[in-house]
């Protein structure tokens, strides 16, 4: 942890520690209202307690892709006698100076050997599992793809905490799914027979949406520039738009040519009362807690976006404490009611009829599946009279709920 983050946390756990300070002192003088003194100074700290978790979450979140930047590790199928792992490692590494090269200056100034090399990790790009399609990319070494999966990670919450699988083709993948919670066991009287009672399975349907990262162009400076980390660069902003494009849909895609999100079709827990088309009540979080059955408690966390949790943290329980619990440990997720709070601005803000909060086992609510082995092409020709290189990124992707009973929303009323 860099001494800037920890001095970030400090200071959040100190202006809350301040906070508090203010309004138990209120309450010790049996005040109805903060004094305008007082006021000012709680908007005041308010103000910086938000700018500065932001600022720690952007610290850690820059701390997360620079450890996966610096591992460099090689996956390799298990050692031979013969030597074989070592090979393997050989390869991956050959390929790794291959593709950087060909990222740079093109297939041209590859030797043959590397030209080979790329030749058999050439792919077609298809847009489906079954629909041919007309142009090709190389696959994106190993350390180069756990870079842009890694950013996607840390760009929506969400993806970081959902049962994420992953497949080595894009065929539609069926995944079966149980209800097994209105059966139960039996006493057996003597002599008497065992009754039946099958076990119903229903099938979730996933596929694979190709993802891509729009057109991006470099100078032949830039690419040419042998100082510069051109393919942690490129990698990162392709990894970001995906990672943009994903985060929506993880939350509130459609389901129709698109993944069917977290969110869309969700059972309300709690509806809010008329007039709360912004807020939410104490109460509200806990009646929203005691939806999810206590199966799924012990391991539940809370979903929303960053404007959801504004409105959040101004809530207190009836003794006048805050709900929300800033973390004063980095990695630690802060916590709401007990249960720690995953922030994704893909989740829809407060709003008239919006579900901006959630709660429950994300894991068992949610099942995405993506696609090993994220493509790259280099588009030399197009833009050569601009003396610039195009980049493409590609990567498959779907998601969908998984078990209904393991995730409820809260609603806000229409008006």
């Amino acid at each position: 942890m860099t001494a800037l983050l920890t001095r970030a946390l400090e200071k959040r756990a100190n202006l809350w520690s301040q906070m508090q300070e203010i309004q138990a002192r209120a309450e010790s003088e049996n005040r109805d209202a903060l004094t305008a003194e007082e006021r000012e100074s709680w908007d005041r700290m308010e103000a910086d307690l938000t700018a500065t978790s932001q600022d720690i979450e952007r610290m850690e979140r820059s701390a997360r892709m620079d450890a996966v930047q610096r591992d460099q590790a090689i996956v390799t199928t298990g050692g031979n006698p013969e030597g074989g792992e070592n090979r393997e490692a050989d390869q991956d590494a050959a390929y790794r100076d291959a593709f950087g090269r060909f990222l740079r200056r093109g297939m041209t100034v590859l030797s043959n050997d590397q030209r080979e090399l790329m030749l058999a990790n050439h792919s077609e790009i298809r847009a489906q599992a079954t629909s041919p399609g007309s142009a090709g990319g190389y696959f994106i070494p190993t350390d180069t793809l756990n870079k842009i999966t890694e950013t996607l990670k840390v760009y929506g919450g969400l993806l970081s905490e959902v049962n994420v699988i992953t497949t080595a083709s894009g065929n539609p993948l069926n995944w079966p799914t149980n209800d097994d919670t209105a059966n139960v066991g039996a006493i057996l009287t003597e002599n008497s027979q065992v009754t039946e009672q099958d076990i119903t399975l229903g099938q979730k349907d996933l596929g694979a949406y190709t993802y891509t990262s729009k057109m991006i162009r470099a100078s032949l400076a830039l690419l040419q520039d042998s100082a510069f980390d051109t393919e942690g660069f490129i990698a990162r902003k392709l990894g970001e738009r995906i990672g943009r494009a994903i985060a929506a849909h993880l939350a509130t895609g459609t389901g129709t040519n698109q993944p069917e999100g977290l969110f869309t079709n969700a059972t309300a827990g709690v509806t809010g009362a008329a007039g709360q088309v912004t807020s939410v009540t104490y109460d509200d979080l806990i009646d929203l807690q005691h939806s999810v059955d206590p199966a799924y408690r012990g391991t539940a966390k809370w979903a929303t976006s960053d404007s959801g949790l504004k409105v959040v943290r101004k809530l207190k329980d009836e003794q006048g404490r805050p709900l929300w619990e800033p973390s004063v440990q980095a990695g630690v997720p802060s916590t709401l009611l007990g249960a720690p709070v995953v922030i994704d601005n893909g989740i829809p803000a407060p709003a008239a009829s919006a579900a901006s909060i959630g709660y429950g086992d994300l894991r068992a609510a949610y099942v995405a599946r993506q696609v090993a082995g994220g493509q790259m092409m280099r588009l030399e020709e197009r833009y050569a009279d601009y003396l610039q290189v195009g980049f493409l990124g590609f990567l498959r992707f779907d998601g969908v709920p998984d078990d209904g009973a393991a995730f409820r929303t809260y609603e806000h009323p229409a008006a």
